[in-house]
């Protein structure tokens, strides 16, 4: 598996999840299914921001590459206003909305726009090794348990590439 491979496989589990907590009518049980989103989303924004960013930037991606990381941070933010709120709470199903889309912007223009400079200026061998590093730093984090955690830490400004 490739870097971007992976990226988009990640990219579809989160949609699953917010498919699921579309199903979900008890406040509790969305409550789970969005904290599954937010450690989700803080693993993978870390992944890209301490690996695949860095790695793949280049002139031709350097425009997309800071428009994602501030997508990044909006998403961020809109996770730290969530876990703060009570599931039951009348706002909380419009903010878990803004959060999908958001996300669904951020996924559509990097398979569009990112990933295909991405994969003309770089050869398989390269995202092969990228996705290795990644995978390990996924793995140490998820095994960490509650990865949303560190995401209000993560909300002053948007990351550096």
């Amino acid at each position: 598996m490739n870097a971007i491979q992976l990226l988009k496989e990640q990219h579809r589990e989160i949609e699953s999840l917010f498919n699921r907590f579309d199903t979900m009518k008890a406040a509790a049980l969305r409550r789970q299914i969005f904290e599954r989103i937010a450690d989700a989303m803080a693993v993978h924004t870390a992944i890209e921001e301490r690996h695949f960013y860095p790695a793949v930037k280049q002139k031709q991606t350097e425009n997309l590459l800071l428009a994602s990381v501030e997508a990044h941070l909006e998403v961020k933010r809109v996770i730290v206003d969530l876990l703060a709120l009570d599931s039951a709470d009348e706002s909380f199903e419009a903010k878990v909305t803004l959060l999908r889309k958001n996300i669904e912007q951020h996924v559509r223009e990097e398979e569009t726009e990112l990933f295909p400079r991405v994969e003309a200026l770089f050869d398989e061998k390269a995202l092969e090794a990228l996705a290795e590093a990644m995978e390990d730093t996924w793995t140490d984090l998820l095994r960490r348990g509650d990865a949303r955690g560190a995401v209000p830490w993560d909300t002053e400004k948007a990351a550096r590439l």
